[in-house]
């Protein structure tokens, strides 16, 4: 099962032989890093939002309620639903949400298994800046020989925190600025280096990493100590023979990748955007922003240490 460092599950009951699921979409404060809180929006109290998984096949109902003060709707990304389903007023069927409201998605799931998202598509630059996204998870329904070990989502955001002085990180509560933004925090998983959570991983395994991004700057990852294959795109599964070996991976706005390792190395590894702003919290020279760590656990017999004299 695909873990989300730091974000809940989304849980369902089974209704008339579907899995029922229910969204809410509602105004959160949000702690970024070290009592920097925001007014965001989210699904059920977090953004990004809990991680839906599902199965191919899989008859789905997601109930989506709006308890924002505004219409919204939402997007399933990358997942082929009937045009009624597909959250995008007013260009399609799909309706608006108005506040108080809610409306059921209805669908079942024809995608392979693999990495996508779900996003508001109403008010865009406003709903997806303050938060309104999540992912979604096709989980394969098989456990195959090459099946990895540890398999992680990683969400990136950004966010333009209003009012706060560049290189200023004073404890408060900040409004979002959607006018002209000028982003200066980064989060992985909703939260800014030192507060992400490490990915853990023991000696041997086979480590399975999913990065999405839905919102407007685009992250190149970078992992300390290992090559990685490229092994899944936009949720589609890339065959062996196309798959290449990198150590930096360019996440663009509105893709998925799916990369794995062998975590043959120990220590405990940076994995980071790097574009130099984005590893910064509101411009501190220290560390911070989209930045985690891969932790090994325990260590290998087999590699030797090494001693300085």
């Amino acid at each position: 099962m695909v873990i989300t460092p730091g974000i809940q599950d989304l849980p369902y009951t089974i209704v008339n032989g579907r899995k029922f699921f229910e969204l809410t979409a509602e105004e959160i404060l949000w702690e970024l890093v070290d009592g920097i809180v925001i007014r965001a929006w989210g699904y059920n109290g977090s953004t990004p939002g809990p991680t839906i998984h599902v199965f191919p096949g899989d008859k789905v109902t997601i109930r989506v309620t709006n308890h924002l003060p505004h219409r919204t709707s939402v997007h399933w990304h990358g997942l082929e639903v009937p045009n009624l389903m597909d959250g995008v007023p007013p260009l399609e069927p799909s309706p608006y949400i108005y506040p108080g409201e809610y409306f059921d998605y209805s669908f079942t799931i024809c995608n392979p298994p693999g990495t996508y998202m779900y996003h508001s598509h109403v008010e865009v630059p406003i709903q997806d800046n303050a938060g309104l996204f999540g992912g979604l998870i096709v989980e394969n329904p098989c456990r195959t020989f090459d099946a990895p070990d540890k398999d992680y989502l990683c969400i990136l955001q950004e966010w333009a925190v209003n009012v706060l002085p560049w290189g200023d990180l004073t404890p408060g509560t900040y409004p979002l600025n959607f006018v002209k933004p000028m982003f200066n925090f980064f989060t992985i998983n909703g939260k800014s280096y030192p507060q992400t959570l490490p990915l853990q991983v023991n000696c041997g395994d086979k480590v399975k990493i999913r990065f999405g991004n839905i919102q407007m700057h685009h992250h190149p990852i970078h992992l300390h100590g290992h090559q990685f294959r490229v092994t899944g795109a936009d949720g589609f599964p890339i065959q062996p023979g196309a798959q290449i070996c990198k150590n930096t991976i360019l996440v663009a706005s509105g893709e998925t990748w799916d990369v794995e390792f062998i975590a043959d190395n120990p220590g405990v590894w940076p994995m980071h955007c790097h574009m130099p702003h984005h590893v910064t919290n509101n411009g501190v020279p220290t560390l911070g922003g989209m930045f985690t760590t891969v932790n090994y656990t325990d260590t290998n017999p087999n590699v030797p240490e090494t001693h300085d004299d």
